[in-house]
């Protein structure tokens, strides 16, 4: 009878475990990211409570690189999940890397926006550097060839008279090291993006000779991509995420929460709350993240076009094939 009774216990408990409900672990989602504040996702740093499925279905582990055109090998090798590419770096990773089934998903940020803030590229207030012209023959700092900020340097370089190509020398220097280089005289220009241009000894000894929306007007600046078997795959955790991305744009650019957000920043960046106080989730002072996590496919095609006539890539993409939005648009339809 005992041993009957055991039996039955534990054919009982089977019973009982294969009918409870499971949960399934956190989906991981490898992310690149280049400078905080501007393309890391937000959940990276934001207070809890926000993401209100990040650790639920989906976890983010975040992957730093200095520039956009990098992230294009590990997007190829499956190293990375998601990418926040610039419009530049996109129509590269489609075209010379063969990745033609890379989409577009949603935006991360816009330069450009008119009362937001624009790229600056800056030169010594007291260096030779007058004028555009007064370029040629010097050298000039990048971060990478072919990212935004590259290209938006060479379309003014081209449209002021001066081949990119033989006029001037250009370097690749990571952001964090042009200060040091422009105050050593190493180089004319730097490319002065968020949060380095606000540095006040930066802004003590150069100025700004001209910004990226005078070079090539609004641009849709960042998008966040995936390759379609991945976004297939995670369907599910990847509309969550962007649901969470949406409401941590949401929180972050609210006036209400500027102090706490700006903190947040400083602490994960480890910089001082003062580096960011004046201008970060402002507008003048801060880039355009679109509210509803929409892209500006118009300004994306255009910032495309004009990356092929640079000569990065063989041709414009028409940018209405690579673009998936309905993971956002489900994201969305949530949160009205």
């Amino acid at each position: 009878m005992r041993s009957l009774l055991r039996l039955c216990m534990l054919t009982a408990g089977a019973v009982l475990a294969a009918l409870a409900p499971t949960t399934a672990a956190p989906v991981k989602l490898r992310i690149g990211w280049v400078v905080a504040g501007a393309d890391a996702p937000f959940q990276l740093f934001g207070p809890k409570g926000v993401a209100i499925h990040e650790g639920v279905t989906y976890e983010i582990e975040g992957v730093h690189f200095n520039g956009t055109p990098t992230m294009i090998t590990a997007l190829a090798t499956g190293d990375i999940d998601l990418a926040p590419l610039a419009y530049s770096s996109f129509p590269l990773a489609v075209e010379n890397a063969k990745m033609d089934d890379l989409r577009v998903i949603s935006d991360v940020f816009q330069d450009g926006v008119p009362d937001y803030y624009s790229n600056e590229f800056m030169v010594l207030k007291d260096g030779p550097i007058k004028t555009l012209a007064d370029l040629k023959g010097t050298v000039v700092a990048t971060n990478l060839a072919g990212s935004a900020v590259d290209i938006a340097m060479r379309s003014m370089l081209a449209q002021h008279g001066i081949n990119p190509k033989s006029d001037v020398t250009i370097i690749e220097v990571p952001f964090p090291n042009q200060k040091p280089q422009l105050l050593e005289k190493k180089v004319t220009l730097i490319a002065a993006v968020r949060p380095f241009s606000a540095d006040p000894e930066l802004r003590a000894a150069a100025r700004t000779l001209f910004t990226q929306q005078e070079a090539i007007g609004r641009s849709q600046m960042i998008i966040m991509t995936g390759r379609a078997p991945v976004l297939q795959k995670n369907r599910a955790a990847i509309v969550d995420f962007l649901e969470d991305h949406v409401r941590e744009v949401r929180w972050f650019t609210d006036p209400a929460h500027h102090d706490a957000a700006v903190k947040h920043l400083a602490d994960f960046t480890k910089q001082p709350v003062e580096r960011f106080a004046s201008w970060a989730f402002t507008k003048k002072g801060d880039f355009y993240h679109d509210p509803a996590g929409v892209p500006d496919l118009k300004a994306l095609q255009a910032n495309v076009t004009q990356t092929a006539k640079l000569g990065f890539i063989p041709a414009a993409l028409d940018l209405q094939k690579y673009a998936d939005l309905s993971l956002i648009d489900a994201a969305g339809a949530r949160l009205k």
